[in-house]
């Protein structure tokens, strides 16, 4: 019972929920969900830390990047049905259609000045 908890709490937090749907589209780094979702970037880290730690997203280093990407699931049954269920839910919700909208313009190079 504590996986499914932990992926519900995971889950519990609407900016945890709209990173998930974000990195439905891309992996990104921690200053592009930032700037999508307005927030700063230790809430941020903070936030992907609880995703990270119940097997919903998973973080690798590309160079000096350290990027985000959904799981494969693997880890949990549970964190592989919510991710398999937010494919499909909410995407007709307000904040999601201008998160995906806005998200293409969102490139880290142009965040940080390189």
């Amino acid at each position: 019972m504590k996986k499914f908890i932990k992926v519900m709490k995971a889950l519990s937090d609407p900016n945890r929920v709209k990173m998930v749907k974000i990195l439905q589209s891309r992996a990104l780094c921690v200053c592009e969900i930032q700037k999508a979702l307005g927030i700063a970037q230790s809430t941020a880290s903070k936030h992907l830390k609880l995703l990270e730690d119940a097997g919903l997203v998973r973080r690798f280093k590309d160079g000096l990047w350290v990027n985000y990407s959904l799981t494969d699931g693997s880890e949990s049954p549970y964190s592989a049905n919510m991710i398999g269920n937010l494919k499909h839910w909410l995407n007709d919700e307000k904040e999601i259609k201008t998160l995906n909208r806005i998200l293409p313009g969102i490139k880290r190079e142009d965040i940080v000045g390189k």
